[in-house]
């Protein structure tokens, strides 16, 4: 019997993989067997990577997910040099600023926020739709955020933009639900990584009391459910924001 979840060989980009839930998922998308693209504009946590992984199915290329054209170029480079792409995993983001009341927010971050986390995951969906659509099969994964559905306070920003991103995911997965490519949000809670390792210790006891299991949850806890629906098992899902809150959210 084939095994639906397998994606060993599978040409699989994962944006923002030089740190945090990225370089998890990278690193454990490898020990599966998928050829791996990681991307980020932080050329040494890439370095990183490559020097833990050491393997000929990691690929790691610099690129500014602000560029338009380096977001178009990175596709086209993996489907000369790589492979045909079957998978996205897109975790570029940024928190902004944070611990602020809406009347404090300066404007300019917040377009920053906005340009980083919403409008760059938009052109890259549309960028990997373009080769997936007439091959009439692909998996497209962006990770959201909690804050995108519930909200937090004092980040305005990143949960408007995490919000955005959930409803750009519920509005592609109907437009290309007869296409063959599934489009589809995570959506963690606390996770430990170096984003959150930044937060004040008032600020992951607040988070994590919201949490019926009471714990941080593990990069590798989202890798996992990351593979499976960047995978061909995954195929009667789509426009869907799978949740991963230790029951903090269970709707």
């Amino acid at each position: 019997m084939t095994d639906l979840t397998s994606i060993k060989d599978h040409v699989i980009l994962v944006a923002g993989g030089a740190s945090g839930i990225g370089y998890e998922i990278a690193k454990y998308l490898v020990s599966v067997g998928a050829i791996v693209v990681a991307t980020d504009k932080n050329a040494e946590g890439l370095a990183s990577l490559d020097k833990e992984v050491q393997s000929k199915n990691l690929h790691t290329k610099v690129v500014d997910f602000l560029n338009d054209q380096d977001i178009a170029d990175l596709i086209q480079y993996i489907e000369v040099e790589i492979g045909p792409l079957k998978g996205v995993i897109n975790c570029v983001g940024i928190l902004g600023q944070r611990g602020i009341l809406s009347e404090e927010i300066d404007m300019e971050n917040f377009d920053l926020v906005y340009k980083v986390n919403l409008r760059s995951a938009l052109v890259l969906s549309i960028e990997a739709i373009k080769v997936m659509k007439p091959r009439k099969y692909g998996r497209i994964l962006q990770l959201a955020s909690i804050s995108g559905k519930e909200g937090n306070p004092g980040l305005v920003a990143y949960s408007v933009t995490k919000a955005g991103m959930i409803a750009m995911v519920k509005s592609q997965g109907k437009e290309y639900a007869e296409s063959g490519i599934t489009i589809n949000a995570l959506a963690p809670a606390l996770i430990a990584t170096p984003m959150v390792a930044s937060f004040t210790e008032e600020q992951r006891n607040f988070l994590k009391d919201k949490i019926p299991m009471n714990r941080i949850g593990d990069p590798i806890e989202v890798a996992t459910l990351a593979a499976w629906i960047v995978s061909p098992a995954c195929s009667f899902t789509t426009g869907f924001a799978f949740d991963l809150t230790g029951g903090r959210a269970t709707y």
